[in-house]
């Protein structure tokens, strides 16, 4: 009898991020590991330097077995709602894996309502690398969109705050009223609209 070939389950990991910005898509990643290449320091994105997490990003976007990005556009987000809008995206990235998963953590307290057996995490990116990855891919994807925004909006700040209510963003909005990446449905930016 000859050795059997090692089998594992495919575990995609998903995450988001954007749900509380003003401007700009909801951003989710799907990332299956590859659970015989292992990535050090993975852990939630948010307690890595942005250094670290645009390292980290080359190294999974290199090792993962199958990794994707899922988004929803503003104008999505003011139809849908912020949260079915993020399930959408989270659907979105799930299916664009070009290898489909066996079992799907979604980083979280739900899961969107798909085929695949999965299970929604509190925490997730703390405790599951696949979470951590994909929370790491989302980040670095929607900071660079900020950054990128910044660029032909330099009056808003988008490179800073990356589009999220701080102090600078609702004096931006006050007096500059806003762009169409903005999503109207969220307060801040209806009344900036409301007083143009």
């Amino acid at each position: 009898m000859g050795n059997k070939p090692l089998t594992f389950r495919l575990i995609a990991g998903v995450d988001e991020v954007g749900r509380g910005p003003l401007v700009g898509d909801v951003v989710t990643a799907a990332v299956i590991l590859d659970p015989l290449n292992a990535i050090e320091g993975l852990t939630d994105s948010k307690k890595l330097s942005e250094k670290k997490r645009e390292q980290l990003f080359s190294i999974i976007k290199e090792r993962a077995l199958s990794w994707s990005i899922g988004r929803a556009s503003p104008l999505e987000i003011d139809e849908l709602n912020i949260l079915h809008a993020t399930m959408l995206a989270m659907q979105r990235a799930v299916g664009a894996l070009h290898i489909q998963p066996d079992f799907v953590r979604v980083d979280g307290n739900r899961c969107p309502n798909w085929r695949y057996e999965s299970e929604a995490i509190v925490k997730g990116d703390l405790l599951h690398a696949e979470i951590s990855a994909a929370s790491i891919l989302a980040k670095v994807t929607r900071d660079l969109e900020m950054v990128t925004l910044d660029q032909s909006y330099p009056e808003y700040g988008f490179a800073r705050h990356k589009g999220y209510p701080t102090k600078q963003h609702i004096l931006a909005l006050e007096q500059h009223g806003p762009i169409k990446q903005h999503r109207f449905s969220f307060k801040p930016v209806q009344l900036a609209a409301a007083t143009r």
